[in-house]
């Protein structure tokens, strides 16, 4: 399924694909301090970046991946990135990440909403993965809202070199 071309609007976001239209805003956004609880490291780069968006372009006409740029409705002020790793098997992974200056506001919330009402509607999984440093309390309302359950509690050291506390929320399909 090639997913570049879908969007989804909800009441405060519009997600469409990543695409090098967002570079600068992924590479200006995407800061040590939004990372210090994420696996990857921001890009040194912008070659970095224009990297990161050919292989999230390549994975979602793929059908690999459903990596989508977010953006405010209306203004169309761009907030982060998000998206389903791996949704061509039984277990994907959802992940998000907002800019500093948007956090606070629910919107990376209403974007793993939005994927996870697609995901019910477009994919067959047995449960979705939702990865979060247990240190980032904002960040596990995401998964803990979504009905996910704490599976597994394990430490993995980041691309910077840090270890991390992390959390493997599994988040289950609507009973049929």
């Amino acid at each position: 399924m090639d997913t570049s071309n879908i969007t989804i609007k909800t009441k405060n976001l519009y997600l469409k694909g990543v695409s090098s239209d967002y570079k600068h805003d992924i590479f200006r956004e995407f800061t040590p301090e939004i990372t210090t609880y994420m696996f990857p490291k921001p890009a040194e780069k912008i070659e970095e970046t224009v990297e990161f968006i050919e292989r999230s372009i390549k994975g979602n006409k793929k059908g690999n991946s459903f990596q989508m740029a977010i953006f405010r409705k209306g203004s169309m002020d761009f907030l982060g990135c998000g998206g389903i790793h791996r949704i061509n098997e039984k277990t994907p992974e959802l992940g998000v990440w907002i800019k500093k200056l948007a956090h606070g506001n629910g919107y990376g919330r209403e974007a793993m909403t939005a994927l996870k009402e697609w995901a019910d509607q477009n994919l067959d999984y047995e449960y979705i993965l939702y990865l979060v440093a247990e240190e980032n309390y904002p960040s596990r309302k995401i998964p803990e809202s979504l009905g996910g359950e704490v599976a597994r509690k394990y430490e993995k050291i980041n691309m910077s070199g840090k270890k991390l506390h992390m959390l493997e929320y599994r988040i289950y399909p609507p009973k049929k």
